[in-house]
């Protein structure tokens, strides 16, 4: 099901509480509505970011490129309990603009996100957050991201195919 039905590519999640940071790898996320915007994620409960976030209310969502593979492996491999993720992977920690959890600068992409909707974290670990401020980096305008397939391997975005010409004007 994974290698077939994975919703989007992998992401970083930052997060911050009682004056520490954090980051987790995270692949089961889902765009769930547009007016606001809102996306759900799958965070497990003995995850050390877990607890992060349900007791702030926030995190940063953050897209990384193929250029930070290595990253993205070693942060999923390790637990923000023991180390500084930050430092450990050579990221920078950049302050956001709505949220306390830190933008992760070496990616492309940041979606600073409040949580909107905490009535299916008991039964199934699932957040529904607010995404209350985004940035986005000029360049590259389709950056290669990461989509995890199972069993250690990745495939890549690939090839830009647009077909914006045939879409209705409020369908984009």
């Amino acid at each position: 099901m994974r290698r077939y039905l994975e919703p989007g590519p992998i992401v970083l999640v930052s997060s911050a509480w009682n004056g520490r940071s954090n980051i987790m790898t995270m692949g089961w996320h889902t765009v769930m509505e547009f007016s606001p915007s809102l996306v759900g994620c799958v965070i497990a409960s003995g995850n050390h970011s877990f607890e992060m976030v349900r007791r702030s209310g926030e995190c940063v969502i953050n897209l990384p490129t193929t250029a930070l593979t290595g990253q993205v492996v070693g942060i999923g491999n390790c637990s923000g309990a023991e180390i500084d993720k930050f430092e450990r992977f050579g990221l920078t920690a950049d302050k956001a603009e709505k949220v306390n959890a830190p933008l992760i600068r070496e990616c492309p992409a940041n979606f600073e996100c409040r949580l909107a909707d905490d009535s299916l974290i008991d039964k199934y670990n699932f957040f529904i957050w607010e995404v209350v401020h985004a940035h986005a980096a000029a360049s590259p305008r389709h950056p290669q991201t990461l989509h995890y397939t199972g069993d250690g391997v990745f495939m890549v975005s690939g090839k830009i195919i647009s077909r914006r010409r045939q879409f209705l004007p409020e369908m984009l």
